[in-house]
């Protein structure tokens, strides 16, 4: 899991929003996952930890919901357009590229977020996620299943050879 977020922060700091963006959309799932009695997310749960650990942080973002129905938006159909949301569309602003930061503040019904300054509080979210629950029997069972990378291989199926899986 820390090595996920270690990358969401890599893509930032090379200019790869869109990796980045669409990974740290995907952190809540993961986490809410993490945390379950069947090792699975859905909807609640995304909308749960979005609320419990990002949304406190914002002031137009306001819940799990806007940033759910933006993530199937965007990690489903590729559109930064919203259903059945008061925003008809959220924008994110390429950190580093105006004087000033434009980040959770709206134009007509636009919502404007700093992706560097998203990616980042997901990143911590998923940290202080962690710290709580990394120790517990629960996410133990559940991270048993969880991906990872294996730098020189899983012997003695393939060896010397990074591996994702």
């Amino acid at each position: 899991m820390k090595e996920l977020l270690i990358q969401i922060q890599k893509g930032l700091d090379t200019n790869l929003y869109f990796l980045a963006l669409f990974t740290a959309l995907a952190i809540p799932d993961i986490c809410g996952a993490l945390s379950s009695e069947n090792g699975e997310t859905d909807g609640q749960k995304y909308k749960a930890w979005f609320d419990q650990y990002i949304a406190p942080k914002y002031i137009n973002f306001t819940d799990g919901a806007d940033c759910y129905r933006f993530r199937c938006s965007l990690l489903h159909q590729g559109r930064s357009q919203l259903k059945d949301s008061k925003f008809s569309r959220i924008w994110f602003i390429e950190p580093g590229t105006t004087s000033v930061v434009m980040h959770d503040n709206t134009s007509n019904d636009t919502l404007n977020i700093d992706v560097g300054v998203f990616c980042k509080d997901i990143i911590a979210g998923a940290e202080e996620y962690l710290s709580k629950n990394e120790q517990t029997d629960l996410y133990k069972t559940n991270y048993d299943k969880f991906v990872r990378r294996y730098p020189n291989g899983i012997p003695p199926l393939i060896t010397g050879v990074p591996v994702i899986g």
